[in-house]
Formats: C-alpha cells, structure tokens, sequence
C-alpha cells in the first residue's frame, strides 16, 4: 500500500492532516467478495459493467471495508478495465 499524508487548513484556523492509501484493484465479476492483500484489493462484484454500474458498486463495497464515506473512494485509473488504482482517504 502506497501511503500519502496530505495537509488541509479547516475553518482558517486548524490543520488537519488526511491519510490517502493507494491500492491496486482487481475485479472478478459474478461473485460477491472483497479480499485486501498488502496494497492489493481483489473485489468480488455482481453489478455488470454498463454504464458504471460496477465502478458504482466497487466503491461502495471498498468504503464499506475501510470505514469511510464513499466519497472518500476515488478510482483514479482503469475505469474501463478490470485492473485499476484506487484511493482511499482515511
């Protein structure tokens, strides 16, 4: 897993500090599981990917396991593919 710490100022007083993970994805269709190995996630979905369906159901299952809001999960490569890199903010 590929760490970043990143810093933001809130109400123009405090500093906050976010914790952003980085993992490679990999999605295996028809089946309903996610697995976390190191900096890798093998997730199970059931959603057929059209139309974004199935990216819709990879973040919200990844939020789910970590804890976090979806909005949290950003898919930042491999929108059409089964392969892709994922950011989770915690």
């Amino acid at each position: 897993m590929r760490s970043h710490l990143i810093m933001f100022h809130q109400n123009n007083s405090s500093i906050g500090l976010v914790r952003r993970l980085r993992y490679d994805v990999e999605v295996k269709f028809h089946e309903d599981f996610v697995k976390v190995e190191g900096d890798r996630i093998f997730v199970g979905l059931t959603s057929k990917p059209k139309d974004g369906k199935a990216n819709i159901e990879l973040i919200k299952k990844i939020a789910k396991h970590f804890g976090v809001s979806q909005s949290q999960v950003r898919i930042i490569a491999g929108f059409k593919s089964r392969r892709k890199i994922v950011d989770v903010e915690k």
